[in-house]
């Protein structure tokens, strides 16, 4: 999974010009946090083992499902694979007994607010701690300086 976010995120770092972007987080960390992970495989032949291009990461915290992280090899990119994780993501947050699902991303980054709105994410605003400190994380990290970030929910 680190090595997909990576490659995706290197497109942010190429739009951006951000020599700092922050590190992926490693599977461990990942693996440290309530929630739950889906992987995207292509579908090669039946004997063929796929390795993975692409995953979604979502947090179970206070109550909240929180899409973290979606991310795709760019060689795989615009085959609907991002949509299909975020469709399977919504699935099983509602069979985990969630009624909605948030995510932070940038507004104005094509491939993040116009894509999740087209998945049936609207603007919110963070109502809980757990969402506000999601604020102070970006704060911390200094994503701000690329560009607005928002709150988006999809009902479930």
């Amino acid at each position: 999974m680190e090595d997909i976010e990576a490659a995706a995120d290197a497109l942010l770092v190429e739009r951006f010009g951000a020599a700092d972007w922050p590190p992926p987080a490693t599977s461990h960390e990942r693996a440290s946090v309530p929630g739950f992970a889906l992987i995207a495989e292509p579908i090669e032949d039946a004997t063929a083992r796929s390795r993975p291009v692409g995953f979604v990461h979502v947090l179970e915290i206070d109550g909240h499902a929180h899409l973290e992280q979606l991310s795709v090899l760019p060689s795989f990119g615009r085959r609907g694979i991002g949509r299909l994780l975020v469709h399977a993501a919504f699935a099983e947050a509602h069979n985990l007994g969630h009624r909605s699902i948030t995510l932070r991303t940038f507004r104005d980054v094509p491939w993040n607010a116009p894509f999740y709105a087209s998945c049936g994410f609207a603007e919110t605003e963070p109502d809980s701690p757990f969402l506000r400190s999601l604020v102070d994380t970006e704060t911390a990290l200094a994503l701000f300086k690329y560009g607005p970030r928002v709150q988006m929910t999809a009902a479930l």
